[in-house]
């Protein structure tokens, strides 16, 4: 159970334990990913079944600083960071790396952000069914698992070099087992199953036509467009 205490740590700003994250522990940890997903889907789901009762604008913006605070922003600033290198880099990739790996934020990193929250947001002022928010977190870790599966790491040393030990068969049985649960919501779950695979494969060739594989920042960057396209996807299915 180590291995789901470090997901949590990782991915989460949740209180957990002290574990040491050695190489060991984290592999551990991605196959756990999913169901780390699954828990912030629950949480956001809970506190949107609330916000009914509230106006609906204020409701949807206290759901999504959940949703920001509950990860303390660590697929957002991947996300920064990818947006900035992908336009700065001009396509060449060492100086698509060497703008990822720095700390400040440009006019692209910016833009991408209110845009990726603007999105969220105004779909959560739209979503007719609170339950649906289980998905998109959910199906967003899941996208993790498979790039993991299918994608070489080209950072050595990065944050998800040590990843690249997990046990390839629970990671397959997690992803397949949060596809399983996000099928149980019907029709809506599978185009919320069919955009999230169409986006993660689209930002997944990209990153291997740009850098041969993927990188910690351009994960991150996948969790959320995979968030921000499923819960469009899931407000335009009322």
């Amino acid at each position: 159970m180590r291995g789901l205490v470090t997901a949590f740590a990782f991915l989460t700003r949740i209180p957990m334990p002290r574990v040491a994250m050695d190489e060991r522990e984290q592999a551990a940890s991605l196959k756990w990913y999913p169901f780390v997903g699954l828990v912030i889907g629950l949480a956001l789901s809970a506190l949107a079944l609330v916000a009914q009762r509230w106006a609906t604008l204020p409701g949807a913006a206290l759901v999504l600083l959940l949703w920001v605070a509950l990860t303390g922003a660590l697929h957002l600033d991947g996300l920064a960071d990818s947006a900035d290198a992908w336009i700065g880099g001009m396509g060449d990739r060492e100086r698509t790396l060497t703008i990822m790996k720095d700390p400040r934020s440009g006019p692209a990193a910016i833009v991408a952000l209110a845009l990726v929250l603007l999105l969220k947001f105004s779909a959560l002022a739209s979503l007719a069914d609170p339950l649906l928010l289980v998905l998109p977190p959910l199906l967003g870790r899941a996208a993790l698992v498979g790039l993991f599966l299918t994608t070489p790491y080209v950072r050595k040393g990065g944050m998800g070099d040590a990843l690249r030990g997990a046990s390839a068969t629970g990671c397959r049985a997690s992803f397949f087992i949060a596809v399983a649960v996000a099928a149980c919501f019907g029709a809506r779950g599978a185009i919320a199953i069919g955009l999230g695979l169409v986006v993660g494969a689209c930002w997944r060739r990209a990153c291997v036509v740009r850098l041969g594989g993927f990188t910690g920042d351009t994960a991150g960057a996948m969790v959320e467009m995979v968030e921000a396209a499923t819960v469009l996807a899931l407000m335009a299915t009322r």
